[in-house]
């Protein structure tokens, strides 16, 4: 399996109660976020959301389509989500949310391994070009949630 540690920041012009329901509410993604095709909730949560489950179907700008699975592992309103994937991808996905003098400063940590031999087979040439789109990924929601959130939002990758 190949690693992967992907670091996304997004500044969003609202306050982090405005992006709460935004990132929490994962049903609502695929009406503001390029590239999710498909929600299916698997499991409903405590009143907090821990223990939430959903099937989330994914693509970016190569042609393949990505499906797992997540479940919200810790939640702290309003400033962090983690949930552990499985699938075909694996690994640990981590919001962290804070105030700042703009609005919302957004940190995004998905620290995956791929589990399809394809993906794997080719890391070692196509390591790039993965985070190449994982990034047009990340970029399509920071302006998808700017756009829902009728406030300016902005992307960078790390």
């Amino acid at each position: 399996m190949a690693d992967y540690v992907l670091d996304t920041v997004w500044r969003v012009a609202a306050e982090p109660e405005a992006v709460w329901p935004a990132l929490t509410l994962v049903e609502d993604w695929p009406a503001w976020w390029r590239g999710v095709l498909a929600v299916e909730r698997l499991e409903k949560s405590d009143s907090s959301g821990l223990g939430r489950r959903y099937r989330t179907t994914w693509r970016g700008r190569l042609p393949y389509t990505l499906t797992f699975e997540t479940e919200t592992t810790q939640i702290e309103r309003p400033v962090l989500i983690e949930s552990r994937a499985c699938g075909q991808l694996q690994g640990i996905g981590t919001w962290r949310l804070r105030p700042d003098d703009d609005g919302t400063w957004i940190d995004y940590r998905w620290a995956v391994r791929t589990t399809q031999p394809w993906m794997n087979a080719l890391a070692p040439l196509a390591r790039p070009v993965f985070r190449w789109n994982h990034d047009a990924i990340m970029r399509w929601g920071a302006e998808g949630l700017g756009r829902w959130l009728g406030a300016p939002a902005r992307f960078g990758s790390g």
